[in-house]
């Protein structure tokens, strides 16, 4: 069974694009899917890079982008009432709920759907108190989002995603192989069934750049 860590921020709509069409991506493989949240802008940060929402050019594009995908890849998806957002209360809440700060797919579904299908407010404080209690069984207590231990694992998570060469989401790895964004699906089902190309020195080229910026 090969594993599969995908990094995930809920605030990206690739992310719940790509959460949504990856059951058919992985149909009769034999993995396991180990979902890990990350803080998206960190690690833009750490790169350097601005998120697509931020660069003014580059919003409007995004937005009509992503609701396209959506409805040619039959996943619904509607804007939240403003975005970005702080998406920390909802990564927190995840890696709380989660088993060792990884949460399950069926959780996972919850709080993107939460995001990416009413068109409200995503961290409004009488909607996200009820994602977490959905969350959880009646006889199970609250998880704390706000714990240091909830922090930590998300910090963790981000900290493991950089360290491995993520520079986005969704980022996808298997076999140390880095697979990023929703259409690099096919890409990870290839690599997964022992694609001869993907595995082959012609599909990573060493080329030097030649490219000097004017500062």
């Amino acid at each position: 069974m090969t594993r599969i860590d995908f990094y995930l921020d809920f605030i990206s709509p690739y992310a719940w694009l790509a959460f949504a069409r990856l059951p058919d991506a992985l149909e009769g493989l034999n993995v396991s899917v180990h979902h890990r949240p990350v803080l998206l802008g960190a690690m833009l940060k750490h790169h350097g890079n601005l998120g697509p929402a931020e660069t003014p050019a580059k919003r409007d594009w995004t937005y009509r982008h992503v609701m396209w995908l959506g409805q040619h890849l039959g996943v619904p998806l509607r804007m939240p009432a403003s975005h970005p957002f702080n998406p920390l209360p909802l990564l927190r809440l995840a890696t709380a709920v989660g088993l060792n700060g990884e949460p399950n797919r069926w959780q996972c579904e919850q709080i993107f759907r939460h995001v990416w299908e009413d068109g409200l407010e995503a961290n409004d404080p009488e909607r996200l108190a009820a994602l977490t209690k959905a969350l959880v069984t009646e006889s199970d207590p609250l998880p704390d989002a706000a714990s240091e231990q909830a922090k930590a694992r998300l910090k963790a998570h981000t900290d493991a995603a950089i360290a491995a060469g993520a520079f986005g989401v969704p980022a996808f790895f298997a076999d140390g192989q880095l697979f990023w964004g929703v259409d690099s699906l096919p890409m990870l089902r290839a690599w997964l069934q022992g694609d001869a190309f993907l595995r082959s020195s012609a599909a990573r080229p060493a080329v030097p750049s030649s490219l000097v910026r004017q500062k």
